[in-house]
């Protein structure tokens, strides 16, 4: 059987990999098994981070929300609580939003469930 070198399949395949490797440093975008290896490790790094990111947007908003709740003398956790207890179905994320760019009703917010506990 002959020596199969380098045809079609192969080169696409090098190819497709060099291509995701562009702007990589040094022979890491040049030669393909060094290449391939950035590559993989890359495509490692990127789905993993993807669920991390959801991670740490969510610590930020929980970080947000809680100093805003300090400065109007309440905890996290008590807000959740009485959250739940009033039945009010508002994200972390909305509520760090709006205790970042809408303070006042932030504040009211708060103060309708200080006075409901």
């Amino acid at each position: 059987m002959p020596r199969a070198k380098g045809g079609y399949k192969t080169r696409r395949r090098r190819k497709r990999v060099l291509e995701k490797a562009k702007g990589y440093y040094s022979a890491k975008s040049r030669l393909f098994r060094i290449a391939k290896q950035a590559v993989d490790r890359s495509l490692l790094y990127a789905y993993r981070d993807r669920k991390n990111r959801k991670r740490e947007f969510r610590a930020l908003w929980i970080i947000r929300i809680n100093a805003a709740l300090r400065a109007l003398g309440m905890k996290y956790s008590q807000f959740i609580s009485k959250m739940k207890k009033a039945n009010i179905a508002l994200n972390r994320k909305a509520l760090a939003d709006m205790a970042y760019n809408d303070p006042a009703s932030f504040r009211q917010l708060v103060e309708k469930l200080k006075n409901e506990g």
